[in-house]
């Protein structure tokens, strides 16, 4: 049983390629994490990241470029704790540290997905999380990008944005 639903048909912004491998990616990251979430929207184009954490890893290949996640504490602290069989009540260094595994275990899902492909990478960085909200990252002209947003089905989460994860590709054929 799939634990992410892909948008709706008709709605595919972007290369196909790259979400399909984002929300593969995804896919296998909350099923180890015992998680589901729906995706709700997809860009081409950066768009402002709904959570305070990011963890970001660089790629390098056929193509080049960065993957990041955006979550939400509530996301990092129910993903990490789904990955660890634990329970975080609060932001700690154990679930920023899990959240760049979290990062890791989504671009080594793409890079698997992506193999084979033209957007095949053969190398990933180890990842950086930021905290913190209002930065932005410059990109460089001549990207693909795309960006999927998924929502997690936490009912104990009143504010959208605490149910939010954003999963966003950047890359460059070398």
């Amino acid at each position: 049983m799939s634990t992410v639903a892909e948008p709706p048909s008709g709605t595919l912004v972007g290369n196909a390629t790259l979400l399909q491998a984002i929300t593969k990616a995804v896919d296998n990251c909350f099923s180890m994490c015992n998680m589901q979430a729906q995706c709700v929207s997809v860009s081409s184009v950066p768009v402002r990241d709904p959570g305070r954490i990011t963890g970001m890893i660089g790629v390098h290949g056929k193509a080049s470029g960065f993957v990041t996640v955006n979550m939400s504490d509530q996301i990092a602290m129910a993903a990490v704790g789904g990955l660890l069989d634990e329970r975080f009540d609060q932001l700690t260094p154990q679930v920023v540290d899990g959240a760049g595994e979290i990062t890791n275990i989504i671009a080594g899902g793409m890079k698997n997905c992506l193999a084979g492909t033209q957007w095949a990478f053969s190398h990933v960085t180890v990842p950086s999380v930021i905290i913190g909200q209002n930065y932005q990252i410059a990109y460089a002209r001549g990207l693909e990008y795309v960006a999927a947003t998924f929502e997690h089905n936490d009912e104990n989460s009143l504010m959208l944005e605490d149910r939010l994860l954003q999963v966003a590709i950047s890359l460059i054929r070398l």
